[in-house]
């Protein structure tokens, strides 16, 4: 799902939904492909989720929302605005 409120300043939230109990990874990167913060990483049970992020220090600009799971990846784009 797509994170709420996008745009945002200084944070947000990402909503997901696992089919199934696993190891989760959730990691926010530069458009340059450098990750600028892990927001989550470890096991969760199946069901719907959500993880707050905060940009703070963060400059203005679009990133990138990557979900991994042991079935799949997830990429959203998130729109920092100052």
């Amino acid at each position: 799902r797509q994170n709420y409120p996008n745009p945002f300043n200084p944070g947000t939230t990402i909503r997901f939904g696992l089919p199934e109990t696993g190891r989760v990874s959730l990691a926010v990167y530069d458009l340059q492909g450098r990750r600028v913060r892990e927001v989550l990483n470890g096991s969760l049970d199946a069901g719907e989720h959500a993880a707050d992020f905060d940009a703070r220090g963060l400059a203005s600009g679009v990133y990138l929302a990557r979900l991994e799971t042991e079935t799949g990846t997830s990429t959203r784009r998130l729109t920092v605005l100052r």
